[in-house]
């Protein structure tokens, strides 16, 4: 649609549209959630439950994976995989510098080093052309983000992987649903990550995650490790940490699992009516899908120029929205040490300054669609 259909700003309401809005899931859901939480209550069993193991099984189903083991939060997720995988002191890990910092951070939990390649501009994710030239012998795996809701190019990468025997981590943090050429996310790699934090596609009341795999040695292993590294009651092999997914919080998620799809479908009708809306706005670029790749929108995100004007316009007109990332990890002072500087990643940077998350939630109206569009237009040509 052209910017001349789209509706003014002016004559609506100003009602505020956050950029999302949890109260409106929950009103749907109370009487599930409040059921599926007094259950857990009378039960009296609060960690390492029938929940947790139910939705175990529930998520390695959604994923294609064989194996599930429910964590604490996706960066335990993380850095469980990276232990799975043998990555320890001194090695290095690829892995985009355009993510959240746990993504990096899980790495060097465990003293290694995180090793930056690239991003495809036109998808914000990993280019695996990039891959092959940093890889040396302290390359010991290759951590792949679906972000925003969007799978990696996964086949290229998991054939130059395969080629130097690295194991591939898949951080779906945003990606729960997503698929790639008719294969879900998290079942494609050695592992996948997944991220109940409270925003996420599929949100618990608190945090939480989950590792996914189709290797029941490394779900084997994971399982003590969450606990202490108890493989028999107070009898640890190995040090672990107190990563466990409480039933609580499982029970919330079983209840919203069973929504998930209605909810994917909106959010990608939603992005569907995005895209018609914005796309003869100048200077606005919509988010791209590859052929084959199916994208779950956890964010909305569109590239703008003067995207800090733009935002705040937009916060003038009650409309939230976000950034994410305004700070490329290479760019971080938690990585001054490796001696990056502006220029070294240019595609990752231009992005951070020009990626902006509009409103995307399934509860979003019709209306609500049309007054952000309108919104942006008259942003755009401010």
């Amino acid at each position: 649609m052209s910017t001349q259909s789209v509706p003014s700003h002016a004559g609506w309401a100003e009602e505020a549209i956050p950029h999302l809005d949890l109260r409106a899931q929950f009103a749907a859901l109370m009487d599930e959630i409040c059921s599926a939480m007094d259950d857990v209550l009378a039960s009296q069993q609060f960690i390492l439950g029938e929940q947790g193991a139910a939705l175990e099984e529930e998520i390695a189903r959604l994923c294609g994976a064989g194996h599930a083991v429910g964590l604490a939060s996706g960066t335990d997720a993380l850095i469980f995989a990276l232990r799975a995988c043998r990555v320890g002191a001194g090695d290095e890990v690829l892995l985009p510098p355009f993510t959240f910092v746990a993504t990096g951070s899980a790495v060097s939990a465990l003293g290694a080093r995180p090793v930056f390649v690239d991003i495809d501009p036109e998808t914000f994710n990993l280019d695996p052309k990039g891959l092959e030239r940093r890889i040396n012998p302290k390359t010991r795996a290759i951590i792949a983000v679906h972000l925003y809701g969007l799978p990696a190019d996964m086949e290229p990468i998991l054939s130059l992987a395969r080629a130097h025997k690295l194991p591939v981590i898949e951080d779906a943090a945003q990606a729960i649903g997503a698929r790639y050429k008719g294969r879900p996310v998290g079942s494609l790699g050695d592992a996948g990550c997944l991220s109940f934090y409270p925003t996420k596609n599929l949100g618990a009341y608190g945090d939480g995650g989950m590792l996914v795999t189709n290797s029941a040695e490394i779900a084997e292993r994971l399982r003590p490790l969450r606990n202490h590294g108890q493989t028999g009651k107070y009898v640890s092999r190995e040090p672990g940490l107190n990563s466990r997914l409480d039933e609580m919080q499982a029970a919330v998620l079983r209840v919203k699992l069973r929504h998930l799809s209605e909810w994917q479908k909106a959010r990608q009708q939603h992005a569907a009516e995005y895209n018609k809306l914005l796309a003869g706005i100048p200077g606005v670029t919509t988010p791209r899908v590859p052929e084959g790749s199916e994208h779950v929108y956890h964010q909305y995100t569109i590239r703008v120029t003067r995207r800090d004007a733009v935002q705040k316009f937009l916060t003038e007109r009650k409309i939230g929205s976000a950034v994410y990332y305004p700070v490329p990890l290479h760019l971080q002072p938690l990585y001054a040490s490796l001696g990056h500087k502006p220029g070294d990643f240019p595609h990752a940077e231009r992005a951070a300054q020009e990626v902006l998350s509009l409103p995307m939630y399934p509860e979003l109206r019709a209306e609500q669609l049309q007054r952000v569009a309108a919104a942006l237009a008259e942003a755009v040509k401010a």
